[in-house]
């Protein structure tokens, strides 16, 4: 039986033929071409909006959260690799019952238990797109997930037990997506010092004039 040269040729002819229809009724190819690159996700398609992992945190911090200026037991020793030894948070000091606040304003995106421990998260606000989440624990959740805080509202309290500390501590966490970060780097100058700034005696010199100075 003899081959039909022509059923051969066919299928290679198809993409000229398709480019001469588009041309013949009109279609710009630069305007379709974008239609595929959206399609497999590239310069025509969606992009993310997350910022590099190396973005610096902003200062949005307003309240450490536990006490006025607890103790750092242990700092934040961010691992080498994803699956490494290190410290994921910074752990505080501060006794059983003691009340825990949120360090910034934002929204309780979590708050219940995690292998067996208390855990509460709160995403806060104008931090980006995913935006930062800070996570305490071991706690006695006081608000429900959904709700709105403020800076320095009590979210939890200290649980007795769960801690990895030797003594009572808080566990504090800051992540962006699955990037952890330094939560110390929330904090402002003035809330990371010991103390207010403070005018002392000037040793030696009237009182009227130290007045006197502009």
């Amino acid at each position: 039986m003899r081959e039909d040269r022509s059923m051969r040729t066919w299928p290679a002819l198809l993409p000229a033929l398709t480019v001469a229809l588009m041309v013949a009724a009109g279609v710009s190819l630069g305007a379709a071409l974008p239609v595929a690159t959206a399609l497999d996700g590239g310069p025509g398609g969606s992009s993310s909006t997350a910022p590099p992992a190396d973005t610096p945190v902003p200062a949005v911090g307003r309240a450490w959260p536990v006490g006025l200026r607890p103790s750092v037991i242990r700092g934040w020793e961010p691992p080498a690799t994803t699956y490494g030894r290190g410290h994921r948070g910074v752990d505080l000091t501060a006794a059983p019952g003691a009340p825990v606040r949120a360090v910034a304003p934002g929204r309780i995106s979590f708050a219940g238990r995690v292998a067996g421990r208390g855990v509460v998260s709160v995403e806060l606000n104008g931090t980006g797109d995913p935006p930062l989440r800070t996570t305490y624990e071991p706690v006695r959740p006081t608000a429900k997930k959904g709700a709105e805080v403020t800076a320095g509202e009590v979210i939890g309290v200290l649980e007795p037990t769960g801690s990895h500390c030797p003594a009572s501590c808080l566990h504090w966490g800051l992540r962006r997506a699955d990037t952890y970060l330094d939560p110390l780097s929330l904090l402002p100058p003035w809330l990371l010092g010991r103390g207010p700034s403070r005018l002392l005696p000037v040793i030696g010199v009237p009182e009227s004039e130290v007045r006197a100075v502009p």
